[in-house]
């Protein structure tokens, strides 16, 4: 069983930065990709970033957040960082880790974090 545990969430002020952080755990033979989506209550998941754990680290960004956030990741821990900088208030959701994992059986399989919480007000 693979576990993703978020932290790094919290309340911030317009402007702020926060870094969000992502550990896999468990039966893993390869993570293909990690990345961090966000919800609002009554909303559909967004994509905010996604890295790839291949080569050097292909990185995608949602329109929304290009220029205020760097994805990164570390492969031999099996973690993802979200460095979240000039933070606007429309930035305050539920983020949550995801990750594309090969198990021991050879399958691919998509996992999800439990959701941190990142709030953006004075």
């Amino acid at each position: 069983q693979v576990q993703l545990v978020e932290s790094g969430g919290g309340l911030v002020q317009p402007g702020g930065s926060l870094r969000l952080s992502c550990a896999a755990s468990g039966t893993i033979v390869s993570i293909n990709r990690m990345g961090w989506y966000r919800q609002a209550p009554g909303k559909q998941r967004d994509l905010v970033a996604t890295i790839t754990s291949g080569g050097g680290g292909s990185t995608f960004y949602a329109d929304s957040v290009k220029g205020r956030v760097t994805i990164s990741r570390d492969n031999a821990k099996n973690t993802v960082n979200l460095q979240m900088n000039t933070l606007k208030p429309e930035d305050t959701d539920v983020y949550y880790c995801h990750a594309v994992i090969t198990g021991r059986d050879g399958f691919v399989r998509n996992y999800w974090g439990q959701g941190t919480q990142v709030t953006v007000s004075t």
